[in-house]
């Protein structure tokens, strides 16, 4: 029995990464095509959630998503989130219509296909590297003077010890959002580890809930109130996983 599980869970895994890559080969002319132009990102920005639905469906995963607020078009945000799976980012292209940019650890460029997309339009940070952390702040700051919004998972990676409920937030994201002015958008992701976690035989088909938070103005913090914010948004969302709304 513990071995029909074990190749079911293999096979449930192969199907996550064929998905994947498949929608990738299939448009791979035009998503090359909407990467030439930073005007075009937009256009890329709707393929990407096209190819999020697709795994998610495909996976047997069915957002269920509550929302405290509507967001303003035409305004930039700074989406934040607890980070617990891959599907974070196909959940949160798939929860927020209008377009921004990922800032994501430089590893992931190494993914076959998906690596070479990823790293021409993700905000990319190598952990390791003050250098590279620098250099993030310089290209965050002009995609947001350019209109678009950033999403940074503020864990700054998922957490090792997968009985962890929300690991401490970095304060890279309200340093960002405080200097622009910009409002920070708290997203909870209810059921993203138990669906695909990191661990390989785990995981199932099922709901994925999502909470879409009320806005946190940054208008009247200061840089020195960089780590209040941060405390502030992460009782946000560890709250919501400790008392679940939906």
């Amino acid at each position: 029995m513990k071995l029909i599980k074990s190749t079911a869970l293999l096979l449930y895994r192969l199907w996550f990464y064929f998905l994947m890559f498949i929608y990738i080969l299939i448009l791979f002319p035009v998503l090359v095509i909407s990467i030439l132009k930073e005007s075009w990102y937009p256009l890329y920005f709707n393929l990407a959630r096209g190819w999020a639905i697709f795994i998610l469906y495909g996976m047997g995963f069915f957002p269920v998503i509550q929302r405290e607020t509507k967001y303003v078009k035409g305004q930039s945000y700074m989406f934040v989130s607890n980070h617990t799976s891959m599907t974070d980012i196909m959940l949160m292209l798939y929860t927020v219509k209008r377009p921004f940019v990922f800032v994501g650890k430089k590893e992931l460029t190494k993914i076959p296909l998906f690596g070479f997309f990823y790293k021409r339009t993700c905000i990319l940070v190598d952990r390791k590297n003050p250098k590279s952390k620098r250099e993030v702040f310089e290209i965050a700051q002009n995609k947001i003077d350019k209109g678009f919004s950033i999403c940074i998972f503020p864990e700054g990676g998922v957490p090792e010890d997968e009985s962890m409920m929300l690991d401490r937030f970095k304060n890279g994201a309200f340093r960002l959002a405080i200097e622009h002015k910009i409002p920070i958008a708290p997203i909870t992701f209810h059921d993203n580890k138990k669906r695909l976690p990191y661990s390989f035989f785990n995981g199932g088909p099922g709901r994925m809930r999502v909470k879409v938070h009320n806005v946190l103005l940054t208008k009247h913090f200061s840089l020195n109130d960089k780590r209040e914010l941060n405390k502030i948004t992460r009782e946000i969302i560890l709250q919501e996983l400790k008392n679940p709304t939906l």
